[in-house]
């Protein structure tokens, strides 16, 4: 048996399982302490304001305490307060910088056929210089699936679209990277 040097050492579940049992408020700073600076890049990564970025931090682990008795588990910590972040700055630039995503779409048209990436090929630097091209909704989209490997179910509730929404848009994303890729990089 081993046993833990410190609360630190505890993981997200045990930590929230305390949370919940004892009251004890005190540990939800273990979890502002692991993830806000994680939570500040996806903001910022998003809005493009470090001090906007700093205030959605704030105001998330706000939320995320208030609603913490409705975590239930089922996925990771991690993915549930990723989520609830992405839904914030999402819902953020609908409203307030008036990001429509649908009207965006609409006046930026694909061709029919986009081929696939050759992901061997494909240079990180470059591809992170795709990923500021497109809609602030897309690039959401495209990080929660593919950086931190947000299941569907959590990804429509946070951009509050359908399944099949979000997989045609998740699609549709992927297929405008690769078509700005190519444009931008002559690969292909």
């Amino acid at each position: 048996m081993t046993i833990k040097n410190s609360v630190k050492d505890y993981s997200d579940k045990e930590i929230i399982r305390l949370i919940k049992q004892e009251h004890n408020t005190n540990l939800f700073g273990v979890l502002y302490n692991r993830y806000s600076e994680k939570v500040f890049d996806k903001c910022n990564s998003l809005l493009k304001d470090k001090a906007l970025s700093q205030e959605f931090v704030q105001d998330i682990f706000c939320k995320v305490f208030e609603r913490l008795a409705d975590f239930r588990g089922e996925a990771n910590f991690s993915t549930w307060l990723y989520a609830i972040t992405y839904n914030n700055c999402i819902e953020y630039l609908r409203t307030k910088k008036k990001m429509n995503y649908p009207d965006w779409n609409s006046q930026h048209e694909l061709p029919d056929v986009i081929d696939e990436l050759n992901e061997k090929e494909i240079s990180s630097e470059r591809l992170m210089k795709i990923l500021e091209l497109i809609h602030p909704e897309e690039k959401a989209l495209l990080t929660m699936h593919y950086i931190d490997n947000v299941p569907i179910a959590y990804i429509q509730t946070a951009l509050k679209i359908s399944e099949s929404a979000t997989k045609m848009r998740l699609k549709r994303a992927r297929d405008r990277v690769a078509f700005l890729y190519k444009e931008h990089y002559n690969q292909g």
